[in-house]
């Protein structure tokens, strides 16, 4: 790689780090940061997108402006924006701005913009450069852009289990399998996502908090879904002082008379059926870029099938519940070759404590 590139990736790799920094808190927009060189090339300006609503990146980065950026470059990770939203459209400032170079990293898949953005700034005779850091810009905004792509929010599926593969004794207990770090370290993940989604049967069974405790404000919004409606009537779901709360439920089974249960400060919304991808479109509707499925077996092996499921976290603790009828984390997934069997990429082992964490990244098969 010659020293001029170099230089480039060096300045596109601290506009990603600046988009980082946006990093449970841009939703349901991307995480954008940006970078402004002279006509010399030396750093005069940079920013990043922090919430929606406030400056993107490159809005914030011409505010911060500490000479004229005339003749000037920018390395911005995401295409800038072209369309009217809650803040103006960056590729009218970058063209404004007398810049002569712009090298972004991806396009952006909202199709309100994709392409459209690099489009002007061409037509405005800026030299665009795509491409550059593009693996690394992808993987900082694939829940953003999974979302634009497929109307559906971006999946993760978490569970703690026994050595042995149980998540609960056959009578359902299973508080706790985890040490103390690995259940901290859960509600750390947490924050960094929208939406955490449960069945009626946990809801039922553990009766779950469901938030970050503390490590992010606003909390995620807390998901139940029900095929029954039949929800206890107190819950700790149902105190929405400490974060909101939506139930969805599935008309064409439950019994609507038990809506009367369900607290007034809580959002409900119906499905005609069970299929987890009302579940993630109604989500992703609602901006939600990247949910959490802390849910039981069945549910989550419908998430799966249905391609809800983009990646896995598991907790595997060095204890053996034992038992033919203890729970499994899925259910039957009806495989008879080997052939069939789901395999799993891109993973990567840490120990919490005495446990392993276990992150993996799921390319379904069941639909395309």
């Amino acid at each position: 790689m010659s020293e001029k590139n170099v230089s480039h990736t060096k300045w596109m790799k601290r506009a990603i780090f600046l988009a980082s920094l946006g990093k449970n808190t841009t939703t349901p927009n991307p995480r954008v940061g940006a970078v402004i060189l002279d006509k010399n090339g030396s750093l005069i300006s940079e920013g990043f997108h922090f919430k929606a609503g406030m400056p993107h990146a490159e809005a914030m980065a011409f505010n911060n402006l500490k000479k004229d950026a005339k003749g000037g470059t920018m390395y911005v990770n995401l295409e800038p924006c072209c369309h009217q939203g809650k803040t103006p459209p960056c590729v009218d400032k970058v063209i404004s701005s007398g810049l002569k170079k712009v090298y972004i990293s991806i396009e952006d898949p909202d199709k309100r913009v994709s392409g459209k953005g690099i489009k002007l700034l061409k037509e405005a005779g800026i030299q665009v450069h795509l491409g550059l850091c593009k693996k690394e810009s992808l993987d900082l905004n694939k829940a953003f852009i999974h979302r634009n792509i497929t109307k559906k929010a971006f999946g993760v599926l978490k569970w703690a289990m026994s050595i042995d593969g149980r998540i609960a004794l056959k009578n359902g207990n299973s508080k706790w399998i985890t040490n103390d770090e690995s259940r901290s370290l859960v509600h750390s993940f947490r924050a960094e996502f929208d939406a955490i989604i449960i069945g009626g049967n946990t809801l039922r069974r553990d009766n779950p908090l469901l938030t970050t405790r503390g490590f992010k404000n606003p909390e995620p919004l807390r998901v139940v879904f029900t095929k029954s409606l039949d929800l206890p009537s107190k819950s700790n779901v149902w105190d929405c002082s400490k974060a909101k709360t939506l139930v969805i439920y599935d008309s064409s089974t439950a019994n609507e008379s038990y809506l009367s249960r369900i607290p007034k400060c809580v959002e409900v919304e119906k499905v005609l059926s069970d299929n987890p991808v009302l579940i993630s479109k109604i989500l992703a509707k609602r901006g939600c870029n990247k949910v959490l499925w802390e849910c039981g077996p069945g549910l989550a092996t419908a998430a799966i099938k249905s391609n809800c499921i983009q990646e896995l976290i598991t907790f595997i603790a060095p204890k053996i519940l034992g038992g033919e009828n203890s729970m499994n984390p899925l259910s039957d997934f009806e495989f008879r070759e080997m052939h069939e069997i789901i395999k799993l990429s891109d993973s990567q082992f840490s120990l919490i404590g005495n446990d392993i964490c276990v992150k993996s990244s799921l390319k379904n098969h069941f639909y395309t």
